[in-house]
């Protein structure tokens, strides 16, 4: 127990006791009153009016006990009264006694009232820093010594301000993690920054380890680096402001290639409305020449049909003749007919009919439909041909100034051959949840997939998801520039490559799946060795197995390519194409048990088995 008594100019005594084993304090205020106004015994006798509280931290006293222990007060000291005079106060003294109490309640209510502190240390937040020599009572640090490696508050850094030994110490604002300002090796503070190694060092470091290289304070580095971070951000405001102002133009790029669409298709409307319209022509001259012609068959059909009834007619009456002649029974009559007869016969032969409609109707059919195709053919080589060579050759498409500057900067750049170059590239990537098929487990923070079949997860229905095929996409993509990143791969038939997001997510058509439709490139280990898919064509690949698959993507130069990181950054397969939308990296684990994992870079391989891709049991 420790005691303080402190006294005012105005006459208030306040007596503060402090008991360190309850942790409550108690007040004792009294009143003195001056000689000058209380002259006599009585006066003397109650100079003191002693008010006794109690001053919790979490608590004060209510209205109600203040106003009860007034009123015992008030009973004690006419009892005081009593006993010094032997008679009651007068009413004066009464009335001065009461003004003498309203003050005193005033005091209380004043040191009582809970929106005023009641020490001059505010109470410690979870984000303060302590006193390092406060040990009974923490107290705020206002200051930490960089010399000392200690916090002080404001008592106990008076030393350090006062006196002349402490002046070449190093005081700064209130630091919770000051142990980290210390070198680990030296103990020493860390005062330097070497450029060389990037790291912040102490003396001793520059004299030993760190020899040669080029150290500089830590303010002035701080100050250097502080304007590079001031460029980059001035940089990267920029890029932020142009890439918005791209996603701008592309929002209203979309309005204006629809609407262009609208006017291509309207062109295509027309100039195929015109082109029916010469078909329907050419169609309607065919139709009048074979009408002609069978109009012309039937005249000459007529004609031959005429001339052989009438000659018909006439072999009739030449033959009722002849037989007349030959019923005649006297020679000389018979031989006479028939000398006049002889003389009067006209030719009996008929000329030959040949009817060659069927053969000169297959030749204008031949003739029309050998024409169809021609036309058929050169339709396609007008349009459909050549669209899509003018298509290609032009490039069609979305054409950005960042696109062009980093063509321009991968050709000075030389191609990537040491992992270390490959790893300078390398993009973090996570599984994209939304994306994962339902037999597909992600583990380790989006890191690493797993086919769990049988067993099903009941992720919510997207658009996003894949439906039939056991396929995953990452939820980063690589659009300009170049890209690179390792994976681990486990189980027969595990795929991984790229594709573009407008893959078709709930097919069961080939053209779903990342080895069947033209914009997929891929790799996969089938068991006896890895092949590369594209297009729904499997091109076997020689070389020994491998878990570890570093895949490089060189979108501007069209680059695709799987490498052997484990050993020695080995080529196993290029695709030389012209991507036309951002890649991502996809991934297909059709089989139970098949399992990718993210490598982050640089890291080591995690396969416990000696071969990479185990076969089946």
């Amino acid at each position: 127990m420790r005691n303080w008594l402190s006294f005012k100019g105005s006459g208030l005594a306040q007596l503060t006791c402090q008991n360190f084993g309850l942790g409550c304090n108690f007040k004792l205020k009294s009143k003195l009153m001056t000689l000058e106004d209380r002259q006599t015994d009585r006066q003397k006798a109650v100079m003191c009016d002693v008010v006794l509280t109690a001053d919790l931290p979490t608590s004060s006293i209510s209205s109600d006990k203040l106003k009860q222990k007034e009123d015992n007060l008030k009973s004690t000291e006419e009892e005081k009264t009593i006993q010094v005079n032997g008679s009651p106060e007068t009413e004066g003294e009464k009335d001065s006694k009461i003004t003498e109490e309203t003050k005193i309640q005033e005091d209380l209510q004043e040191s009582e009232d809970p929106q005023k502190p009641q020490d001059e240390e505010l109470a410690l937040g979870p984000d303060d820093v302590t006193c390092d020599s406060c040990i009974d009572r923490p107290c705020r640090a206002k200051k930490s010594c960089l010399t000392c490696l200690v916090s002080y508050c404001e008592d106990h850094l008076r030393p350090h301000l006062e006196n002349v030994k402490f002046q070449s110490h190093k005081l700064v604002e209130p630091l919770r993690d000051i142990e980290r300002r210390t070198c680990e090796t030296h103990g020493g503070p860390l005062e330097l920054y070497c450029l060389a190694d990037a790291r912040c060092v102490c003396p001793e470091c520059v004299r030993e380890e760190h020899r040669g290289h080029n150290a500089v304070p830590i303010a002035e580095a701080r100050m250097n680096i502080e304007k590079e971070l001031h460029d980059k951000q001035a940089d990267m405001m920029k890029t932020v402001t142009a890439a918005e102002n791209a996603i701008n133009k592309l929002q209203v790029n979309t309005v204006s290639i629809e609407a262009s669409v609208k006017d291509v298709r309207g062109v295509i409307e027309e100039q195929f409305e015109t082109l029916m319209l010469a078909v329907e022509q050419v169609k309607k001259e065919v139709k009048e020449i074979l009408e002609a012609e069978e109009r012309q068959a039937l005249k000459q059909a007529e004609g031959i049909r005429v001339h052989l009834e009438q000659r018909c007619s006439e072999l009739k009456k030449t033959q009722g003749r002849v037989e007349k002649i030959t019923k005649n029974k006297n020679d000389i009559d018979f031989l006479q007919e028939y000398s006049e007869w002889k003389k009067e016969a006209v030719d009996v032969s008929l000329p030959g009919v040949y009817i060659g409609l069927m053969d000169q109707l297959r030749l204008f059919s031949g003739v029309i439909k050998q024409s169809t195709q021609a036309m058929c053919a050169s339709l396609q080589t007008s349009y459909t041909n050549k669209l899509k060579e003018t298509c290609k050759n032009d490039n069609i498409g979305i054409k950005t100034v960042h696109a062009m500057i980093t063509a321009k900067q991968n050709l000075s750049i030389p191609k990537p051959k040491t992992r270390d170059d490959f790893l300078k590239y390398v993009t973090p990537l996570n599984f994209d949840a939304d994306s994962a098929h339902q037999f597909l487990r992600l583990t380790e923070e989006r890191k690493k997939v797993t086919n769990t079949t049988p067993w099903q997860h009941s992720y919510p229905d997207l658009p996003e998801r894949f439906e039939h095929f056991k396929q995953v996409l990452t939820a980063e993509s690589f659009y300009l520039g170049r890209h690179y990143f390792e994976v681990d791969m486990r189980g027969e038939g595990t795929h991984v490559g790229l594709t573009y997001k407008s893959i078709d997510r709930k097919g069961s058509e080939s053209n779903s799946c990342i080895t069947g439709n033209s914009f997929s490139w891929c790799l996969t280990w089938n068991g006896r060795g890895f092949s590369a898919w594209s297009s729904d064509v499997e091109t076997p690949l020689s070389g020994p197995k491998a878990s570890r698959i570093g895949v490089y993507v060189d979108y501007t130069a069209g680059e695709l390519a799987f490498y052997d990181v484990e050993n020695g950054m080995t080529l196993m397969h290029r695709y030389q194409a012209q991507f036309l939308e951002p890649l991502y990296a996809a991934f297909w684990l059709p089989k139970k048990e098949n399992v990718v994992l993210l490598e982050p870079a640089g890291a080591s391989s995690t396969l416990a088995a000696p071969s990479p891709v185990p076969s089946p049991q």
